[in-house]
């Protein structure tokens, strides 16, 4: 088993040989002159040998400390290098996002031919999945996340404020005129497990229904259900765009409440590609902000 004496203590020895001086290796290494002192008389001990010797104003090596210092400086110069190289393959290995689902299934296909034109999507690797990833053990170096944005140990940049509204297919808003929120009292409604109805009526003062009819634990089934004239679903902004440029579905009222949820982008601050994941969380920022719902 290797033994060497400690780094810090080795680094200080090169510094104060290089320079002659501790004050002006103290000022190298951010430290205290004491602490460069401190280490030298650390090492001298462990060592069992005498380092340095003061010379007027200069702290002059022995000439064994000057060859040890010498290697320690040749040493260093190794591991910078080897530092470089490991940085340098940050930016030939491949950029993991991992995304949510509905996020991945609903939101970015439309805008990923757009997104792989741009410097930001070079040498992505793009995961779907529905478990929060561990960016310590599973090799992911972002991610999409839904939720309140309030995740331990990760930077966070909201990407858009959710907010719902109903939708439906044109043939529904045909067959039940919509032109305030109490319309909706009297409309087929679909419902979903995790986002009841009573969070749009009672923003408008109404008392939400008694649940009747179809149940949904998916958005995408939700969603299809409406456009298939099922009824009136309660849509989240950022999922329904397509359907709605498509003319699947129709906002048949124009306000929208606001939700305490939302999609995030999430990274360890420490990340060795820390650029990159910068570089692709300011252009989802920026893609996320073009032409979001304004609540009324």
């Amino acid at each position: 088993m290797r033994r060497l004496p400690p780094f810090f203590a080795l680094r200080a020895l090169e510094a104060a040989a290089r320079h002659r001086s501790y004050s002006r290796a103290a000022e190298e290494l951010s430290v205290t002159h004491g602490a460069v002192s401190q280490q030298i008389r650390r090492l001298e001990a462990e060592l069992g040998a005498q380092l340095f010797a003061r010379r007027g104003n200069a702290m002059v090596p022995t000439p064994a400390a000057q060859h040890l210092a010498s290697e320690v400086g040749r040493g260093l110069d190794v591991l910078q290098e080897a530092v470089a190289q490991f940085n340098t393959a940050a930016e030939r290995d491949p950029l993991v996002i991992s995304l949510d689902p509905q996020f991945a299934n609903r939101w970015l296909p439309s805008r990923l031919p757009k997104l792989l034109s741009d410097g930001a999507g070079a040498n992505l690797e793009i995961r779907v999945e529905e478990r929060r990833s561990d960016f310590t053990t599973d090799g992911v170096d972002a991610a999409v996340r839904y939720g309140a944005g309030r995740w331990e140990n990760v930077e966070v940049r909201r990407l858009f404020a959710e907010t719902l509204f109903p939708v439906c297919s044109p043939k529904i808003a045909a067959q039940h005129p919509m032109r305030e929120p109490r319309d909706l009292l009297t409309a087929p409604l679909l419902h979903h497990g995790y986002r009841p109805w009573s969070l749009w009526f009672s923003v408008f003062g109404l008392e939400s229904p008694p649940r009747k009819g179809l149940l949904f634990e998916d958005s995408v089934m939700l969603l299809e259900a409406a456009a298939q004239s099922l009824g009136v679903a309660l849509a989240r902004s950022g999922l329904i765009e397509a359907d709605l440029a498509a003319g699947r579905l129709v906002r048949p009222l124009e306000s929208a409440v606001a939700s305490d949820l939302g999609f995030f982008v999430v990274w360890r601050a420490d990340s060795r590609k820390l650029r990159r994941i910068h570089a692709l969380r300011d252009w989802l920022v920026a893609e996320a902000a073009i032409g979001q719902p304004e609540l009324s």
